[in-house]
């Protein structure tokens, strides 16, 4: 590269220039002068508030994560929290935030920016549960919230998710209010700030603590449906290993299973304390085996019977269990689901307490497997876009119409919500739920594997898999925007033996459902396909499912299909 473009170089000189820029951020991007590919990539564009937010690499510049991108949007989710809640006293907005790079900074600019506008700031002290933001909000009956952090991304991401005072994550319309406003911010000149001092002694900013979080944890517990069993006898006999991926699960997590009768938890020492470098893990993914690595070995070590991983921020939830011949596997987010839902719904039935107009929600890219399970329990099946905030629009839909009572929300991205406290995937109750369940089945002379294949021989051999592809930067986003169009263009009418009886595009607003640039082939031997890029990360992903006759049968199925779409994708 010989120059930066002209929004880049325009833009860089605006950072360099403005005097409200501070001297560190102007040396950082001084340092890069000669870098013209680097200051290219931090300045072609504003990092981009999607419908969940930021999310960014951490540095200087438009296109990264720092005080000036977070203050930016900060001051237009304060015009927009102003606008909605006229008339209605002073508004208040809940921030919660993670273990990672520059998260209590943030957390404080955001606090700050938040005052500057007369909004009262609730804040934690310390490292939260986005599980945990979402109830709080609803529990103080807040305006809003902001939680800080990039869930799963390596560590050199940050981010900023916003909640709308239901306590979820923006549905598009919303978000496209808070855009049109942040668009009309001066990233320096149009944001309104107070000082630390100044906020508190306005009494704009608030210091939430023990209180807020045993209110979070009793509710949490209270979903359990073996509360009694666990505490008089399962939970002494059922051997627990935890690992919080040293992000902010540890001590939730850890008090709702001693609180419903778990006395055999153990954490992983490397992985207890929080660490903004994960320097034990190549990804704090619990979507990944690796992620398991040290947990796997104390859980031989001390002969569990159930190994447990939460992510960063603790609102995604991977399990590991023995198979047959003892040895531990990692349960995709779709076997953890069917097994979760049937063991709360079969419970509950068994309890007299399953109602009639149970719904279940999963996603476009989930399972039918725990579809499958719920409709046998006489639940009705809702399908939402990628997204937990879809689920959360759907069970506030339900508890104003009275329609529908929600059971259980999942999506196969390891996120999973029984209950009505909160309006985001929780991992402290799915760790609760999956825990219990294992437990009561144990007391039967069963694993949740054994449970796994009773389900698989009733419902059928469901089995899937997700590939990803990272393209990072300008280009990387050019590329991803040029497959998608390919396959739009050019759908396949053949693939992997099985004709393609159906294109779903999401672009065009199917179903009544918003419009996603996601992309469903439906093939005649009931499989399926799906390419939708990261609305996170620089990624696109593509999701596939079958249907087999036997679990080999399945396997070859979904190889098949895999490789043949991949070979495409790939540009093969």
């Amino acid at each position: 590269m010989t120059q930066l473009s002209p929004k880049a170089a325009e833009t860089l000189s605006r950072w360099l220039q403005d005097p409200s820029v501070d001297e560190n951020t102007k040396q950082e991007l001084n340092l890069l002068a000669d870098d013209l590919q680097e200051l290219e990539e931090r300045f072609y564009r504003d990092l981009e508030f999607g419908t969940g937010g930021l999310r960014g690499v951490i540095g200087a510049g438009s296109n990264r994560m720092n005080r000036y991108t977070v203050g930016r949007a900060t001051q237009g989710f304060a015009n927009y929290i102003l606008e909605n809640h006229k008339g209605e006293g002073r508004p208040s907005v809940v921030i919660a935030h993670d273990s990672r790079r520059f998260s209590p900074e943030f957390t404080l600019e955001a606090a700050l920016v938040l005052a500057g506008n007369g909004i009262e700031a609730h804040l934690f002290p310390s490292l939260r549960s986005t599980p945990q933001l979402s109830f709080t909000v609803r529990h103080l009956k807040a305006s809003g919230g902001v939680v800080i952090t990039a869930s799963h991304n390596p560590p050199e991401y940050n981010g900023y998710k916003v909640y709308n005072a239901d306590g979820g994550q923006l549905v598009p319309d919303e978000a496209e209010k808070v855009i049109s406003y942040i668009l009309e911010v001066d990233s320096f000149n149009g944001v309104k700030r107070l000082s630390r001092e100044e906020a508190e002694s306005q009494g704009l900013l608030h210091w939430l603590g023990e209180k807020e979080d045993e209110a979070f944890t009793d509710t949490v517990a209270a979903v359990s449906v073996a509360r009694e069993e666990i505490t008089s006898t399962l939970g002494r006999d059922f051997k627990i290993v935890y690992t919080p991926l040293h992000g902010t699960g540890n001590l939730p997590v850890r008090s709702v299973l001693k609180k419903i009768g778990f006395t055999e938890v153990h954490v992983v020492p490397q992985q207890e304390q929080p660490d903004s470098e994960f320097s034990t893990v190549k990804s704090p993914n619990p979507e990944e085996r690796e992620a398991f690595t040290l947990a796997i070995k104390l859980g031989e070590e001390l002969n569990a019977d159930l190994l447990i991983g939460t992510d960063p921020d603790a609102d995604r939830m991977g399990a590991v269990v023995r198979d047959n011949e003892g040895n531990f596997v990692v349960l995709s987010g779709n076997q953890s689901g069917a097994l979760m839902i049937h063991y709360y719904l079969s419970r509950l039935q068994e309890q007299g307490k399953l109602p009639s107009n149970g719904a279940v929600v999963k996603t476009i890219v989930t399972s039918e497997m725990g579809a499958a399970v719920a409709s046998y329990y006489g639940a009705t099946v809702f399908n939402t876009l990628t997204g937990f905030k879809y689920i959360g629009e759907k069970m506030t839909q339900f508890e104003q119409s009275g329609e529908y009572t929600y059971l259980f929300g999942y999506e196969e991205s390891y996120g999973y919500l029984a209950g009505n406290y909160a309006r985001d995937k929780d991992a402290v109750l799915a760790s609760m739920l999956i825990a219990e369940a294992g437990a009561y089945y144990k007391a039967q002379g069963k694993t949740l594997y054994d449970v796994l294949q009773e389900l698989y021989e009733q419902f059928g051999y469901f089995l899937e898999s997700l590939e990803s592809r990272t393209l990072k930067g300008k280009d990387g986003v050019a590329q991803i925007q040029g497959i998608m169009s390919d396959w739009r263009s050019n759908p396949p009418q053949e693939i992997a033996g099985a004709s393609v009886t159906e294109v779903l595009d999401y672009s065009l607003g199917l179903n009544g459902l918003p419009k996603e640039n996601v992309l469903k082939y439906l093939l005649s031997d009931g499989s399926w396909f799906c390419l939708r890029p990261s609305g996170t990360e620089p990624k696109i992903k593509v999701y596939f499912a079958v249907r087999g006759e036997s679990l080999q049968n399945a396997k070859d199925k979904v190889a098949a299909l895999t490789e043949q779409v991949m070979a495409r994708v790939d540009g093969k």
